[in-house]
Formats: structure tokens, C-alpha cells, sequence
């Protein structure tokens, strides 16, 4: 057991998809998963493992920020030998031509975090989705046929960022906030293992659109779909 975890050795899958809202996956663990063990409920960030399709995964809440989510995906690959991880989220579209219930797919996660400074680099590190896992995403949601974009997202520590910083971030193309892609990618890295990032539109800063709590916890259905895919396809 970790102080967040109190999961045993072998309860927890090798493929884990991460949710801020640890009720997004309990939600997600009761609607898709068959045989359903609950393995975490420390601090109500719950933790599920189940088979879909045959393949056994499993679902984690990872709660709000780059420091929560460096906690729970560190011990998870470092702990208990998770190889994947792919985080399904909301985000805030900063380009124009994203809208609610879109997706982003990150291929990489500039930050305004400090995260990085604990590996001592002699500069800036790009933290970047693997490859791998970015392609099965792109093709899984062009079966699944939702609009999407691949791209760059910014991780923000700050939720409530002033709208003319996030024009500056618009004009280097990236497409999204949030505030953990980064982190996950960056812890990906260090441990030699594998992260994706996939993102539901659930805001846009620039025209006041915006969905509710309980929309981004049971309705954000498709992202789910598309992070199951590769789950399915990675498995065999």
C-alpha cells in the first residue's frame, strides 16, 4: 500500500484511465466494465479494476492539479507496475474552432508549473504523449466519428487564469487548458512508461460557453469510448 493507494500488488491493471472527478470513474467503472473490484477509497479518490471486452483494466480518480496527479500516476508506475495511463478530462477550448463536446487529443503539454525543476535539467523539458498510444486514440475516435483535434495543451496551476494569458497561448497554437496533461506526461517519462492525454471540451473561455458538473461527470460518454478503444487494442 502508498499513502493514497491502499490497493495490494497485483490488484491494479497494467492499463489505467485517470479521471480528476473520481466520480466520473465510479461512473465510468459501473457503466462499462464487467466484474468490478473497488480497490481504492482513500480520501474518496476511488479506484476500480474490471474487464472490458476481455481486457482487465482499470479506472483511478486523480483529483484537481499537477500535484495531485503527479501523486496518484507516480505510484501507480512506480508502485504498482502500471505500463499505461491514459487521463479522460475536461478542458477549456482556447481554439476557436473547438466547442463543447469536442475532443483534444495532447500530443504534448506546455505548463506554467514549476513540476519539472525536481529532475535538476540543464533547461526545459517538453513533457509529450507516446506515440503509440496517440495513434490507436486518432483512429478510434475517427470510428467513433466526434470531432477532434491533435495538438499541444497547456497544464495551468491556476484554474481561474485572466482570459488575455490564454490569448497569448492561443497564438502558439495550442488548443486547450486543463491542469495535469504535464505532470502525467512528465512522470511518464521518468519512469520509462506510457501516457496519453484525451480531453472533452467542457467550456470556452472566450464565449462564455460552459457545461455543468453533473453533465461532466455522466455525458462526456464518447472520450470514453475512444480511451476504451485503445484499451482494447493494446491488450492483445
Amino acid at each position: 500500500m502508498t499513502p493514497h493507494i491502499e490497493a495490494k500488488r497485483g490488484d491494479i491493471a497494467p492499463t489505467v484511465l485517470m479521471a480528476g472527478d473520481p466520480l466520473r470513474a465510479k461512473v465510468l467503472a459501473e457503466t462499462y466494465l464487467e466484474d468490478v473490484v473497488q480497490y481504492n477509497g482513500v480520501r474518496a479518490m476511488y479506484g476500480y479494476t474490471g474487464t472490458y471486452k476481455g481486457s482487465r483494466i482499470s479506472v483511478q480518480g486523480h483529483g484537481m492539479g499537477m500535484p495531485s496527479m503527479g501523486i496518484y500516476s507516480y505510484e501507480l508506475y512506480n508502485f504498482y507496475d502500471v505500463e499505461n495511463i491514459i487521463r479522460i478530462g475536461s478542458a477549456g477550448a482556447i481554439d476557436d474552432e473547438l466547442h463543447i463536446g469536442d475532443l483534444v487529443i495532447a500530443m504534448g503539454a506546455c505548463t506554467n508549473s514549476n513540476y519539472e525543476n525536481q529532475y535538476n535539467l540543464p533547461g526545459k523539458f517538453a513533457p509529450i504523449a507516446d506515440f503509440d498510444l496517440l495513434k490507436i486514440a486518432t483512429e478510434e475516435a475517427d470510428k467513433v466519428g466526434i470531432n477532434y483535434k491533435v495538438g499541444n495543451i497547456y497544464s495551468s496551476d491556476t484554474f481561474y487564469d485572466d482570459a488575455q494569458s490564454l490569448k497569448s497561448w492561443q497564438k502558439m497554437g495550442v488548443l486547450a487548458v486543463e491542469m495535469e496533461g504535464a505532470a502525467l506526461y512528465m512522470n511518464a517519462s521518468r519512469a520509462n512508461k506510457r501516457a496519453l492525454t484525451i480531453c472533452t471540451i467542457s467550456d470556452c473561455p472566450f464565449t462564455g460557453e460552459e457545461t455543468t458538473a453533473e453533465e461532466r461527470q455522466n455525458k462526456f460518454t464518447q472520450m470514453m469510448d475512444v480511451a476504451l478503444g485503445v484499451v482494447e487494442q493494446i491488450s492483445f
